[in-house]
């Protein structure tokens, strides 16, 4: 018959097998939280970097189109200067005189 000393043994041991379980377990699942919530982090990142870059665009087209109206309006004028004046324009691209 078993004494108190190898039932109290053999019930640490048992305990202590299914600690071990369950901290795999745990630490399986530990992992795979890190892994998605790192997955959602570089999304949020990728997203961010987006947005900015968006912005950026939308800005360059903003500055773009400004400075194509500005060259329309100094073209109309000076069309307008060169005609009051009765002279023309130089063609752009041409062979010369």
């Amino acid at each position: 018959m078993a004494t108190g000393t190898d039932r109290f043994m053999s019930a640490a041991v048992r305990a202590a097998r299914r600690a071990k379980q369950w901290a795999l377990v745990a630490a399986r699942e530990a992992d795979r939280l890190l892994q998605e919530a790192r997955k959602q982090v570089a999304s949020e990142d990728r997203r961010r970097r987006l947005r900015v870059t968006l912005l950026k665009t939308g800005r360059v087209l903003r500055s773009a189109g400004q400075a194509a109206l500005v060259a329309g309006v100094a073209a109309g004028i000076a069309a307008a200067r060169a005609e009051r004046r009765g002279r023309n324009l130089p063609k752009v691209g041409g062979t010369g005189p």
